[in-house]
């Protein structure tokens, strides 16, 4: 089992940055993929950002790119999630999810809890 803790969420203005966090514990996920994904009230939870642990390589929605970047610590089980020039259609609650290497079927194994992102205008 691999738990996920997301922190870093908070209340910002229009033009603000915020870091995210998602700290991994309870096994090692040094070979996983780490995603990000966020819902916004009202919508269906959509793709952010993935980094493979192993490989380092990266893959962002194209409504994020060149502004949100996402980084791995292995070290430290954790991948960041910084997000900047937030515009209020950035608000939502951002969730972590971690893909085991030898899971073969689409999707992510686990997901942590989520951390809310308000963006005001």
């Amino acid at each position: 089992q691999v738990q996920l803790v997301e922190s870093g969420g908070g209340l910002v203005q229009a033009g603000d940055s915020l870091r995210l966090s998602c700290a991994a514990s309870g096994r090692t996920v040094s070979l996983y993929t780490m995603g990000w994904f966020r819902q916004a009230p009202g919508k269906e939870r959509e793709f952010v950002a993935v980094v493979n642990l192993n490989t380092g390589s990266t893959n962002y929605a194209d409504f994020v790119k060149g502004r949100f970047t996402i980084s791995r610590d292995n070290a430290a089980n954790t991948v960041h999630l910084q997000m900047n020039s937030l515009n209020p259609e950035d608000t939502a609650v951002y969730y972590c999810a971690a893909r085991s290497p030898y899971r073969m079927r689409p999707g992510y194994d686990y997901w942590g809890p989520g951390t809310q992102v308000t963006v005001s205008s």
